[in-house]
């Protein structure tokens, strides 16, 4: 249970009601012929989305309780699959092959080709990664220059952040979080940049917890947002108050906090059972 209350305690926050859609008030919305959406996101992203097997394209976790609701309020089907590692999600949400991206952060190239809902489904906080045995003072960002630090391929961790990190730091992208995490293990970086509760979840998995730690102050807490495609063959006006409607109601009456403590605890039961399989 340390670890359900290690994720709880980090991750609940409210914003508020609703991007793009709210210059439409007062004007009835127009009939849509969307039947269905796809959804995809970040696949090594417990406990918020993963993969039961390597094989699996279905994607389980608190975005995806989050997901199945929104599909029952809108009247939708939306289904949620892997498509790749997360570079590659991106690149079909860009491309409008894929409708839905479930758990973004807001950055302005992203705006570019996705429209952001509000409220934002969850807040997540993104941390330095360290190996215990050769730990540097860290107190600022600027503390990280002149070291090396990997992350994911496309990963974000704020406008502000992100815009330091290309002028004044040394960040290699790799294509998932296990291949960080284990540059870390075998000293082959500084440090990993990575969502808080993810790359826990991911070194807990993984025998790492007691080697690699993450260290405080955060990098970032960002808000993890419900986007859709701006070529999405689905991305109408009445559509996109539907659902931000829906999000803004999940939120007032719980269930996204329902979700969370659902997704978390599901993580945490799929561990236990690969532990007793080991």
């Amino acid at each position: 249970m340390r670890l359900h209350a290690y994720m709880i305690s980090c991750l609940m926050a409210v914003t508020f009601f609703y991007t793009g859609v709210a210059s439409g008030e007062g004007v009835p919305p127009q009939p849509s012929s969307c039947t269905s959406l796809t959804a995809s996101g970040n696949s090594e992203y417990p406990p918020f989305l993963w993969r039961e097997s390597p094989t699996s394209i279905e994607l389980s976790g608190v975005n995806r309780f989050i997901i199945d609701e929104l599909s029952q309020r809108i009247n939708i089907p939306i289904k949620l699959i892997h498509v790749g590692p997360w570079s590659r999600a991106q690149t079909e949400v860009k491309n409008g092959r894929i409708d839905l991206m479930a758990g973004a952060f807001y950055t302005n190239e992203r705006a570019d080709y996705m429209d952001y809902f509000t409220p934002v489904m969850l807040h997540t906080t993104s941390v330095v990664w360290q190996r215990k045995d050769k730990m540097f003072l860290f107190s600022k960002k600027e503390d990280l220059e002149g070291k090396w630090g990997v992350t994911v391929i496309n990963n974000s961790f704020g406008q502000e952040f992100d815009q330091y990190a290309q002028r004044k730091l040394n960040i290699l992208a790799v294509a998932s979080l296990s291949q960080a995490l284990r540059m870390l293990e075998a000293d082959r970086v500084d440090y990993v940049l990575y969502e808080k509760n993810p790359a826990y979840a991911y070194a807990t998995m993984m025998n790492l917890s007691e080697t690699i730690v993450p260290v405080m102050p955060n990098i970032s807490s960002e808000g993890l947002y419900l986007t859709m495609s701006k070529k999405s063959s689905c991305n109408d006006s009445s559509i996109k108050r539907r659902i931000a409607i829906a999000l803004q109601e999940m939120k007032q009456d719980g269930f996204t906090e329902k979700a969370l403590v659902d997704g978390v605890q599901k993580w945490e039961a799929r561990s236990r059972v690969n532990l007793l399989l080991k």
